[in-house]
């Protein structure tokens, strides 16, 4: 039975409609469910929660009927449930939204909402009748939308809302959303919370599948939390915390992730910028970076912080200024002349800039040392699996095999992915930027243990992020951005939010 963790008793909002009991499933190499239970009640909005490798995923997938269970049983409405086609799964009412919607943007609102069940007259397709019943289906749930538009003249909210129509289209009463707001402005995701909770008054089961432990807080009733394939337990949100919920991710508090033993950061100067500046873009950046350092950079979206970086490393271009690598000046053109200088830049889209998404997880950890292991007539496949071996260990990367397409892992083990890429060349400073933003609590962790064994190691770090407790808490100095310069530079026993805040809005 799953259980139920509550201070107040049993929560109720309608009855039971989905049991999933004791779910097993193995992969090659990978136990990734074990026993693992998930209980949804009709009208209520449930959330899954857990870490990278947790079996959010896999969940889900046997519940859409796409993955079959090893072990276990699946109840609908009490009664046993046969899951044996994806067709089954919608017969039984279940749909799936996943993370990358799945329209054709190319299609009507209608052609969406039909694609395989096409409204027919005489031997052709009768479009006035799809869209008469794809407006009809529009309008009973509020969305003002015209069913004759294009997908692709649509806003990314817009869009989840025609998938959802679409899997109410199909009678849908337990709708699983995967990620839903990862691509969504504020304004959007208010946009989709209202919806969802017009779906709730209508009695529809949601499973709510998303780290932001902000938005769980506001839009869910439970939580389900999965660790390793297995559940940890139920939570009433409104009886529970952000603490309760990252130790049931990870075992302990998160708090002890950041801690760190006052390191002891040497004089050498490696990275020094002297002066840089882009017309429109940025001026007068000047700052130092020691050896074995963590230097935090943070400030409000537009000031400035990514496009100095990308300088840096050669992106970008800028009209003045110098950049020194241990005293003497570089001259970095190119990301090529930055790697070759020793750096390395983990950038903030991991997905447009960071990898390669349509090719393998082997290719893309070892892109920038194929030298390495390929010479003028062969590959030497020994030294190439001894780089991969090594950094899959070494930042806990999940894949079922190196040859699994990047697209298909997690956020998480993306990002570690294009850490292991950057790390493979050895660098002499790595800069981040935002490493951990779209990944879950249990990858965050493991991310700022890597960070404090790489200072351990003699690497610098640049560290730019808008979370403030994550760059107060890793980094030993901060560089303040406002309107494309630094405003200031904060030693650790000057770090505040209140401070931080109030030099990223005005200077001086």
């Amino acid at each position: 039975m799953l259980p139920l963790i509550s201070a107040k008793g049993e929560y109720v909002v309608g009855k039971t409609v989905l049991r999933m009991v004791d779910i097993d499933k193995r992969f090659p190499g990978v136990h990734a469910l074990k026993s693992a239970n998930l209980e949804v009640k009709e009208g209520e909005v449930h959330a899954l929660l857990g870490g990278n490798g947790a079996g959010k995923s896999t969940l889900m997938k046997i519940l859409g009927a796409i993955y079959q269970p090893d072990g276990g049983e699946i109840f609908i409405d009490g009664q046993p449930a046969q899951l044996a086609s994806v067709r089954d799964a919608q017969g039984y009412g279940i749909s799936i939204i996943h993370q990358e919607l799945m329209l054709f943007p190319e299609l009507s609102i209608a052609e969406n909402m039909f694609i395989g069940e096409r409204p027919e007259g005489y031997g052709y397709i009768n479009r006035k009748e799809m869209e008469r019943r794809a407006q009809a289906v529009l309008d009973d749930l509020g969305i003002r939308l015209q069913a004759g538009t294009v997908v692709s003249s649509l806003s990314l909210a817009q869009q989840q809302l025609v998938e959802i129509a679409r899997a109410l289209s199909f009678n849908a009463r337990i709708i699983v959303m995967d990620e839903p707001t990862s691509s969504l402005s504020n304004k959007e995701v208010e946009m989709l919370f209202e919806f969802i909770r017009k779906l709730k008054k209508n009695g529809v089961a949601i499973i709510y599948i998303s780290h932001k432990l902000d938005e769980l807080f506001e839009i869910s009733d439970r939580i389900t939390v999965l660790r390793d394939g297995e559940t940890v337990g139920t939570v009433i949100t409104k009886e529970t915390t952000e603490d309760d919920l990252i130790r049931m991710m990870v075992g302990r508090e998160l708090s002890s992730f950041y801690s760190q033993a006052q390191r002891e950061i040497s004089p050498e100067v490696v990275l020094e910028v002297r002066g840089l500046a882009k017309e429109g873009v940025f001026h007068d950046i000047n700052f130092q970076l020691r050896k074995g350092e963590i230097l935090g950079f943070t400030g409000l979206v537009g000031s400035g912080r990514t496009e100095v970086m990308e300088a840096i490393f050669g992106i970008r271009s800028f009209d003045r200024g110098e950049i020194l690598l241990r005293g003497s000046r570089a001259e970095i053109k190119s990301p090529t002349d930055a790697i070759a200088a020793g750096l390395a830049l983990v950038p903030e889209d991991r997905k447009a800039h960071g990898l390669i998404l349509k090719n393998t997880v082997g290719f893309n950890m070892t892109i920038t040392v194929l030298k390495e292991f390929i010479g003028s007539f062969r590959v030497d496949r020994k030294a190439e699996r001894s780089i991969l071996d090594s950094y899959k260990e070494r930042l806990r990367i999940v894949t079922p095999s190196y040859r699994q397409i990047a697209a298909k892992l997690s956020g998480g083990n993306q990002q570690k992915v294009v850490l292991a890429k950057w790390l493979a060349t050895k660098p002499l400073v790595l800069i981040l930027d935002e490493p951990t933003r779209g990944i879950d609590v249990g990858a965050k962790a493991e991310i700022y243990t890597l960070m404090h064994d790489l200072t351990k190691q003699g690497v610098s770090i640049i560290m730019v992020s808008s979370e403030l407790p994550e760059v107060m808490a890793m980094s030993d100095r901060i560089c303040v951005m406002n309107e494309g310069t630094i405003s200031a530079t904060l030693a650790k026993e000057e770090f505040s939010e209140e401070k931080i805040v109030a030099y990223s809005v005005r200077r001086g």
